[in-house]
């Protein structure tokens, strides 16, 4: 019989979108080209983590108003939605490079089995938006205790 589990992104594949984004920031062909970049949605960093008992995720949001930032959570799934707000340079300004990306920005994390989304937790300090939420007893990590057998006289070990 078949078993149907929840399909999870491997994380090499987030490892190679962000090399291949890297690689494609640092070509620039033309005016055009740079002006789709620039168009091009914000993957603001993440990270996930657990701390004892906690699952954390932080978020890095410089120049972000938390007030432009809405947290969902249904399904297992969290969802973080935001938008940095353009500041427009007086006249006569000319950018010279540009690679702080501005408009909105959304980030899709797969939250652990269990994981209640009624707990969760925001806090914006610094930039850095942080949701914390505790782990179900049957999520957390166990430490097992390896014995070595003793060997006995006369066999070969």
């Amino acid at each position: 019989m078949a078993v149907l589990r929840k399909w999870r992104r491997p994380r090499e594949l987030d490892w190679f979108r962000r090399e291949v984004d890297d690689l494609l920031d640092r070509f620039r062909f033309d005016r055009d080209w740079l002006k789709e970049w620039e168009s091009i949605p914000l993957r603001p960093p993440v990270d996930c983590l657990v701390e004892g008992d906690r699952f954390i995720v932080r978020v890095d949001l410089p120049g972000v108003d938390p007030k432009e930032v809405e947290i969902k959570a249904a399904a297992g799934v969290l969802t973080i939605r935001g938008h940095r707000v353009e500041k427009h340079p007086g006249k006569g300004v000319r950018y010279l490079r540009r690679e702080r990306r501005q408009g909105p920005f959304e980030r899709i994390i797969q939250l652990p089995e269990g994981v209640s989304a009624e707990d969760l937790k925001a806090a914006y300090r610094g930039g850095v938006l942080e949701l914390t939420t505790h782990l179900p007893k049957e999520s957390r990590e166990i430490k097992v205790r390896v014995e070595a057998e003793k060997p006995q006289p006369g066999r070969p070990e």
